[in-house]
C-alpha cells in the first residue's frame, strides 16, 4: 500500500498572530479538506464532549473551526458522539446533551447541532457489514452516525488503559458503535482481582455498569462475576492499586481488532477525512470522570484522509517525546521494579496494547501505517 500523507502543524502561535482554532483551519485546508464535496450534505463530526469531571477533553473552540469550514463548503455539520456502556453521565441521550452542555459544547459555542446518534437509550443503531472483517460480520452503529453523507472525525489524542491510546480508530469504532456495539466489542475479555494487591477500597465498583463486581465484608477483597462481566476495562483504569487485570492474555488485542473493523463499517463507501490533537496526553481516556496530570508533552494538530496512517503518525510523534516525570508513566519509570517496554503507552498502562489496532486495520484496507509527513507552520 502507498504512503498517505499526513500534515501537522505545532502549537506555536507566533508565526503572524494566528490562534489556534486558526491554525487548525488552516491544517485541514492544507490537508486537503476542501476536495470533499460537501455542499448540501450532511456532514457528521464525530467527537468526544468529555465526561463531567474531566477536563482534558478538547475544548469546543477546535469543534467550531471546524464546523466553520464545513460551512463555507456548502455542507450542514452537526457535533455528534453515541451513548456510554458503562455508568457516568453520557449513558443515555439526555444525560449525554447535558453533560455536553455543561462542558461548553452548545450549538451557540460549536456553531451547529449536536446529535447523539444512537438516540435516547443507545438503542437507535444500524447493522453495517463488514467488507474485509475476521471478527465482526455486521457492525451496530448508530443511525445518526450512520445517516450522514460524510463523515469527520476530531479526536483527542491520549492514552487509554486497554487500547493503549485512544485517536482516530478508538474514536471512529468504538466511539461510534452503539451501547450494543460496544458490548461486542468488549466481549472476549474478563477481568480479574489480585487478591494480594486488592485493598479493598471499593473504587473500581463506581465505574461498573454491569454489576460484575463482588466485595465480600469477611476478606475485604473484590471479586468479578463473570458471567456479567463484558471486559470494558473501566475497573482496570479505576483501580490505583493494579489489582485487576484481564483472565485472557489476547483480550486487548481483540478488542482492537474488532474496533478497527467497526471504524472500518463506519468510514466505508463515503467521503472522510480526519483530524488528531495530541495535547493534554493524559493517561487514561476522557470517558474517566477525571483527568490525571498528562505523561507527554504537547505535540500539535495532525490530519489526513487516511485514519490509519494519522495514529500511526502521532503515536510515532510521541514516542519520540521525554516522559514527564511528574505523572503515571514517569511514576512507573521511577519505580526499581517496574519492567521498561521501551514504550511510553505500555509503560504508562502495562495492561493495555495498541499495535494490533493499526496492523489489523491496515490488513483490513482500512488504511496505511506508512505515511509521508507534510509539516506547516
Amino acid at each position: 500500500m502507498s504512503k498517505s500523507q499526513v500534515y501537522f502543524t505545532d502549537f506555536r502561535t507566533c508565526y503572524g498572530g494566528i490562534t489556534m482554532p486558526g491554525k487548525l483551519q488552516k491544517l485541514i485546508r492544507a490537508a486537503g479538506i476542501d476536495q470533499i464535496n460537501m455542499e448540501g450534505r450532511f456532514v457528521a463530526i464525530k467527537t468526544h464532549f468529555g465526561e463531567l469531571g474531566n477536563t482534558a477533553y478538547l475544548r469546543p473552540q477546535y469543534a467550531r473551526a471546524l464546523v466553520e469550514v464545513v460551512k463555507s463548503l456548502g455542507g450542514k455539520p452537526y457535533l455528534t458522539d453515541c451513548n456510554t456502556l458503562y455508568v457516568g453521565s453520557r449513558k443515555n441521550a439526555l444525560e449525554h446533551l447535558y453533560c455536553a452542555w455543561e462542558n461548553g459544547f452548545t450549538p451557540l459555542s460549536a456553531g451547529c447541532p449536536l446529535i447523539i446518534a444512537d438516540g435516547l437509550k443507545g438503542t437507535d443503531d444500524v447493522e453495517v457489514p463488514v467488507v474485509g472483517g475476521e471478527y465482526v460480520e455486521k457492525a451496530k452503529i448508530g443511525r445518526g452516525i450512520m445517516d450522514a453523507d460524510i463523515i469527520i472525525s476530531l479526536n483527542h489524542f491520549k492514552g487509554h488503559e486497554n487500547t493503549g491510546f485512544g485517536g482516530a480508530l478508538k474514536n471512529l469504532g468504538m466511539g461510534c458503535g452503539s451501547r450494543a456495539g460496544k458490548k461486542e466489542m468488549h466481549k472476549s475479555g474478563k477481568a480479574g482481582v489480585d487478591h494480594d494487591l486488592c485493598v479493598g477500597c471499593k473504587l473500581c465498583t463506581k465505574h461498573c455498569a454491569n454489576n460484575a463486581l463482588r466485595f465480600d465484608e469477611a476478606s475485604r477483597k473484590m471479586s468479578v462475576v463473570s458471567e456479567n462481566c463484558v471486559g470494558c476495562g473501566r475497573c482496570i483504569g479505576a483501580c490505583n492499586f493494579d489489582a485487576i487485570s484481564f483472565a485472557e492474555d489476547n483480550s486487548a488485542q481483540m478488542l482492537n481488532r474488532r474496533m478497527a473493523e467497526y471504524a472500518k463499517a463506519v468510514v466505508d463507501g463515503r467521503p472522510q477525512f480526519h483530524v488528531s490533537l495530541v495535547m493534554d496526553i493524559s493517561p487514561f481516556c476522557d470517558c474517566h470522570a477525571e483527568n490525571d496530570a498528562p505523561i507527554l508533552p504537547d505535540v500539535g494538530m495532525f490530519a489526513s484522509f487516511d485514519p490509519v496512517a494519522l495514529d500511526q503518525a502521532c503515536v510515532d510523534a510521541c514516542l519520540k517525546l521525554s516522559p514527564i516525570m511528574n505523572s503515571q508513566l514517569g511514576d512507573h519509570l521511577n519505580d526499581p521494579d517496574f519492567h521498561d517496554h521501551h514504550d511510553h503507552f505500555t509503560n504508562s498502562t502495562p495492561e493495555s496494547e495498541w499495535r494490533s489496532c493499526l496492523e489489523h486495520g491496515e490488513k483490513i484496507g482500512l488504511g496505511s501505517r506508512e505515511y509521508e509527513l507534510v509539516t506547516i507552520k
